[in-house]
């Protein structure tokens, strides 16, 4: 490869969000645009790859727009399924999400994330009232620490609700941008 790579920023095109940031030449560019599928050129395997060729979570193209100096470029499409090779919705996913997944797929013995999403949905919902019920009573009679510990409580274990019912936190953030925007 002779040419130069340029940054292709890969973004969700009905929810704007950012799902990943791979490089394309101008081979994986004429192909972005010919086939209608993202391609990009792999730096560490020095070869062109179409994104989804291995997962089946293929990235169709919607818009493919150079910036000025055509040197990056961003790309607009609707994504089969999770983009980031690690099961989240984008590769810029909160590291406590990428955690969960990491956890999940390893399922090892003594991980307390491997363990509740074992327990099933049931045992997650009960969790998440309780860590609720804590937060409510720190909020009214604890201090402002205790009230935190308490919210990252129920944080962490609604994460772990959303991955027993197999939704990505995105979904949450989609929901509450569509409120944010609705008259």
């Amino acid at each position: 490869m002779g040419e130069e790579l340029r940054a292709a920023i890969i973004q969700d095109e009905a929810t704007k969000r950012v799902l990943m940031l791979g490089w394309m030449d101008d081979e994986a560019l004429a192909l972005t645009r010919s086939t209608g599928l993202v391609h990009f050129f792999s730096r560490s395997r020095q070869r062109l790859w179409q994104k989804g060729e291995t997962s089946g979570h293929l990235l169709h193209v919607t818009e493919v727009v150079l910036d000025c100096d055509e040197d990056a470029v961003l790309v607009s499409v609707h994504a089969d399924g999770p983009t980031c090779h690690e099961g989240s919705t984008s590769c810029f996913t909160p590291w406590l999400w990428r955690r969960i997944l990491r956890r999940e797929s390893e399922g090892a013995e003594g991980s307390y994330v491997a363990a509740q999403l074992r327990a099933g949905l049931g045992a997650n919902a009960r969790k998440v009232g309780e860590e609720a019920v804590e937060l409510a009573v720190a909020s009214l009679s604890e201090d402002d620490d205790r009230v935190v510990s308490e919210a990252a409580d129920l944080w962490f274990h609604s994460l772990l609700l959303l991955r027993s019912r197999g939704l990505d936190p995105a979904a949450v953030d989609d929901e509450l941008r569509r409120r944010a925007i609705t008259p």
